[in-house]
Parts: structure tokens; C-alpha cells; sequence
């Protein structure tokens, strides 16, 4: 059996940047967040790495990204995430942050997956993120499937292996370091990505090349996406506190330290 496999993902502000929350116009965004540098959502690329070896080893398969994001910065991310592996791109064209609602993105995003020239849905494989590094709600895939139908799915998925029978063996991340091991007996299916287990690929220029060739014409297509967080207040935004407590002392034994941590905890 071959596979589609749509891969749902987004653009983040680069975590290693410092991000501050304002309250806008439009409501809480974060300063300068148009001048802020744009990685793809770590948790997608998790995903879209998997989707590509997946396709590779199963022949006849096919990977393509769906985005929603500014198109600009899309534009910017893709020129490096083109170089990892192969995919075809669609794009909507809207806000990205972290202050829209689950719900609104999941609609275009099902809406765009509907929308794929020549996608079987009985070989649909859908991947995205079990989190993302903008909102954390974990809802957005979860929607996504309801609303193409799909009622199998698995969450905070680190391996996925087809078997000689054509069904798929999955492991979900449990409590304690353990899996659930569950058997997928076909498509379709929603697949939400902790970390899988394969590493980050390598650039190599001549798939950037031949993605370069269907992406540039797809962000010139982007379809406008109007997402927002209608109906919903935002009381205040504000970085989490932090507090730091330090106390220098000497000739303390290991076994005292690690009591007075433990009463630290407690209380």
C-alpha cells in the first residue's frame, strides 16, 4: 500500500529570540513580531521528517505541507526547509501566532486538505504536531480529523512502523517512559508527533532545488485565512515569573542537601 501523507505545520518566532507579549491593537501579540526570525514549529518538523522517510520507504507515497502563516515568512523558512526533504506545499495565508483560536486554524486547515488536487483519502496519512511552540493546546490536529471524518487517531506518537500485512503498528508516549502499542489496520488516520526518532536531515541543495520549483508558486497562490480568537478576552499577557534563590554554604554533607531539597519541594 502506498500513502498520501499531509503533514499540518506552521512558523514560529525562533525560540532562541527573546519574546516579549504586548497588547495591540488586534489584542496580545508579541513586540515586533514581524522582525523576529521564523523557524518551522519543531514539533511539525518532527512530523514532516517522518512523513518523508515514511514516504520513501513505502514506494508510490507522497508527502505534502500544509501551512498556514504569513507568506512572507513563509517564504523566508522555506528557503531552509525546502533543502531537507522532499514535499509539496500549500499555503494559507494568515496569522500564525499563538493567540488564535484552535478552531478557526483547524477549519482552514481541513478546508486546504479538502481542497489537494489528486489526495485519496482511503491512503491519507495525517501528521502534525501533538504540541506546537505557539499555543501547546494540542487541539488544532485533533479538529483537523473530526472534521475530514477521521476517527482513528494517536497522540504524542514517537514510531510508526508498516507491517507485511499492510496495517501499522504505532507507539504512543505513556507516563514512566512506557508505550502504548497500538495496530492500525489502514488508513485514514491522524498522527500527532512527540519527538519521533529520527534525527534532523541534512540540507541538500538539489531538493531544495526541485521543492523551489512548486514552492515559490504556491506561496504567489496562498489563499487569504481570516484567524483570529473571536468571542475570546484576553484578561492580560505577561512572561511567566521567575525566582532564583541562592545560598552559598560549605562542608555540608550530600545527605543534608538532598533533605533540604526535598523539604524545599514539600513546601
Amino acid at each position: 500500500m502506498s500513502y498520501h501523507i499531509v503533514v499540518c505545520g506552521s512558523i514560529v518566532p525562533d525560540p532562541l529570540q527573546t519574546l516579549e507579549p504586548v497588547t495591540g491593537p488586534q489584542g496580545p501579540a508579541l513586540k515586533n513580531e514581524m522582525m523576529l526570525p521564523a523557524v518551522l514549529d519543531p514539533w511539525a518538523g518532527h512530523a514532516l521528517y517522518e512523513a518523508a522517510n515514511l514516504a520513501k520507504n513505502v514506494p508510490d507515497s507522497k508527502v505534502w505541507l500544509v501551512s498556514l502563516g504569513p507568506k512572507a515568512k513563509l517564504q523566508q523558512v522555506m528557503m531552509n526547509v525546502a533543502q531537507k526533504v522532499p514535499f509539496e506545499l500549500v499555503v494559507l495565508d494568515g496569522p500564525s501566532g499563538g493567540f488564535t483560536e484552535a478552531e478557526e486554524v483547524a477549519a482552514h486547515l481541513a478546508k486546504a486538505i479538502e481542497s489537494i488536487d489528486g489526495l485519496d483519502k482511503s491512503k491519507l496519512l495525517l501528521f502534525g504536531g501533538w504540541q506546537s511552540a505557539s499555543r501547546g493546546t494540542g487541539a488544532v490536529m485533533q479538529i483537523v480529523g473530526e472534521t475530514l471524518g477521521i476517527v482513528d487517531q494517536f497522540q504524542g506518537v514517537d514510531k510508526l512502523e508498516p507491517q507485511a500485512d499492510g496495517s501499522m503498528q504505532v507507539k504512543e508516549r505513556m507516563e514512566g517512559g512506557s508505550y502504548l502499542v497500538s495496530t492500525l489496520s489502514a488508513p485514514p488516520a491522524v498522527f500527532g508527533w512527540a519527538t519521533g526518532t529520527l534525527p534532523e536531515p541534512p540540507n541538500n541543495p538539489q531538493v531544495g532545488m526541485q521543492n523551489m520549483r512548486f514552492i515559490m508558486p504556491a506561496i504567489q497562490k496562498a489563499q487569504p485565512a481570516q484567524v483570529g480568537a473571536a468571542g475570546v478576552e484576553f484578561k492580560s499577557v505577561e512572561l511567566p515569573a521567575q525566582r532564583r534563590e541562592t545560598r552559598v554554604v560549605k562542608d555540608v554533607p550530600a545527605a543534608d542537601i538532598a533533605r533540604e531539597i526535598v523539604d524545599w519541594v514539600k513546601g
